[in-house]
């Protein structure tokens, strides 16, 4: 039986501190569990770490957790781990091991089922570059996709495209140094300290970059709207490409400033942003 919540305040879940009531929580502690309440639900939302989502502030009817998905193993330099772990947690672990390909991921706080779906990526590296397999329920049943079956791209997945929902996945990790290893993550830790507002609730970076050669948080920082506010929602002061929660900030708070973004950076670059933010 899943443990159960109700009316629970989305705002305790999410790195935003932002969101109404779910009127149902769930919190699976077995795959088991997991894809019955997936089966029985198949409206809910899933929420992992809630780190790259806003939520409505009116809540929503049912929501299941994957943080009770918590498994893990290493064989060799293959990891096979449970959709709920925390990608800082297995970068941690791999590096005791002296396995290399997740250190970009440190200081990435969601979970390694929503990573997948988004394929995050970080200072040169992605979750694409790692994943040798997925265990994924497709609505009617569990199927595995290969590593060329999964549809990654820049912040997409089969998974986004499809309303699939990720269970288990296999990385693929090369033997190093656990000094080498660890000296990278202490590098990569350094500049997401020197550089984003991590004092401050927010879901990271908030749009997608457009192009290759086009810097969303330089472009906001041109446009003069480093510490522009709706709210309690604002531009961050230290870094423009994020909206962090200064106070009691609202979903519409952030929403509302992020069209006005928008509207600025196509007027004035021609550029169309769209949120990396999964914006329930």
């Amino acid at each position: 039986m899943c443990r159960q919540l109700f009316d629970e305040p989305l705002s305790l879940h999410t790195s935003f501190k932002i969101g109404g009531p779910a009127r149902l929580f769930l919190v699976p502690e077995s795959l088991e569990q997991f894809l019955c309440a997936l089966k029985f639900f198949p409206g809910a939302k899933l929420l992992g770490k809630g780190t790259n989502v806003l939520a409505p502030d009116e809540g929503v009817d049912v929501v299941i957790s994957t943080l009770g998905l918590n498994d893990f193993r290493f064989d060799g330099n293959l990891l096979v781990s449970e959709a709920g772990v925390l990608l800082s947690k297995l970068c941690v672990e791999s590096a005791q091991r002296g396995l290399s390909g997740l250190e970009f991921s440190y200081g990435i706080p969601g979970t390694i089922g929503g990573a997948i779906l988004m394929n995050a990526g970080a200072y040169g590296g992605q979750m694409a570059d790692v994943v040798e397999w997925v265990e994924c329920f497709d609505g009617e049943r569990v199927r595995v996709l290969q590593r060329d079956q999964l549809e990654f791209s820049y912040r997409d997945s089969v998974f986004k495209k499809r309303n699939w929902v990720v269970l288990r996945a296999c990385l693929s990790l090369t033997k190093s140094d656990a000094e080498v290893v660890r000296s990278k993550m202490e590098e990569i830790m350094k500049r997401r300290l020197e550089t984003q507002p991590l004092d401050l609730p927010s879901a990271g970076s908030f749009f997608k970059r457009p192009r290759n050669d086009f810097y969303v948080g330089k472009a906001i920082e041109q446009l003069g709207l480093k510490g522009y506010r709706v709210g309690d929602a604002q531009i961050s002061t230290k870094h423009a490409g994020f909206i962090v929660n200064v106070g009691s900030a609202t979903a519409k708070d952030v929403i509302t400033l992020a069209q006005t973004v928008k509207e600025l950076v196509e007027k004035h670059f021609n550029v169309v942003l769209e949120p990396e933010v999964d914006i329930w």
